[in-house]
């Protein structure tokens, strides 16, 4: 058997998502290839190459495919469709995007968001927010996942020795264009790769509170910055700050949750954190409840003297 892993990446670099479903796949069968459709995208190719266990890299280079929009990808994906046994996404907004089109065309389940590979045919995945796991097993011919990057270790970026070969390119859809990207550029690390992330919940009451008390402890431990769903409905952060079901799922080595009470939706999307710190003072808080550390205490006295210490 032999899987197509779809990479996401920006047409020089391969993004680190890809390296865990790589290792998603090694469990999924012997063999697995790489896919690299984008446009001028040769040095994400190479990078592609490199990595531990590829076997082979699939590089699809047209104009079309230059910024990853989901019809045109899904259609290069059908197109090498055949020889494989299993085709494996991220289970990142673009993965999530593609995968579901992909499996449709193909007349089989996806089966989303996978947690472990028990054999070829036999995943789990979380279900009900996280708070039960189901095996999920499927009779089709062909398994069409998403992988949850978090729950699987990822593969060395270096190491690999695999071939590249050039595969023709499908043409434009002509169902949609790209017009124009907006990227917000920090010196913070990415949310879904950092290694420490400071979260604010609604406690802290205004956009200017959350700013005053989260920033300088983001700053001194040199984290990136996450808010629960309930402050980003208040407007205290930005959407793409957001950890949770709805927003993004993290597992960073250390995960301070400041004013968080631990709803369940939040729970889900940080709660495989290697180690857990909680700052509420609300002593029956579900937070406690999956935190290492916990502290009973207003965060607007905690979190300053954090700050004064560090």
């Amino acid at each position: 058997m032999t899987s197509l892993v779809i990479a996401e990446h920006d047409n020089a670099s391969i993004k680190a998502a890809t390296l865990n479903t790589i290792a998603a796949a090694l469990q999924c069968g012997a063999e697995v290839h790489v896919l690299v459709a984008g446009h001028n995208a040769s040095a994400a190719a190479t990078a592609a190459a490199h990595i531990a266990g590829v076997s082979k890299v699939l590089h699809a280079d047209d104009a079309c495919l230059a910024h990853g929009l989901a019809e045109n990808l899904a259609s290069q994906v059908l197109a090498l469709a055949t020889g494989y046994s299993h085709i494996l996404f991220p289970a990142t907004p673009a993965g999530k995007n593609v995968a579901p089109r992909v499996a449709a065309l193909l007349d089989v389940a996806q089966v989303s968001d996978i947690t472990k590979v028990v054999n070829a045919t036999t995943f789990e995945r979380p279900i009900y927010a996280g708070s039960a796991i189901a095996t999920v097993q499927s009779s089709d011919t062909k398994q069409v996942l998403t992988v949850r990057a978090t729950s699987f270790n990822p593969v060395a970026a270096e190491g690999g020795t695999a071939a590249i070969e050039t595969v023709a390119a499908v043409a434009d859809s002509g169902l949609n264009s790209w017009l124009q990207s907006e990227i917000a550029s920090s010196t913070r690390p990415d949310l879904t790769a950092a290694k420490t992330i400071v979260s604010g919940g609604r406690a802290l009451g205004s956009a200017e509170q959350f700013a005053a008390v989260i920033t300088p402890l983001a700053d001194k431990l040199g984290a990136a910055i996450g808010a629960s769903r309930a402050a980003v409905d208040a407007g205290y952060a930005a959407n793409d700050l957001q950890v949770g079901q709805t927003g993004k799922i993290v597992a960073p080595e250390l995960y301070v949750a400041c004013g968080i009470s631990g709803a369940i939706q939040h729970l889900a999307g940080m709660k495989d954190a290697k180690v857990i710190v909680a700052i509420n003072k609300d002593a029956e808080a579900p937070i406690f409840s999956v935190a290492d550390y916990g502290l009973v205490e207003d965060l607007f006295v905690a979190v300053p003297l954090w700050v004064q210490a560090a």
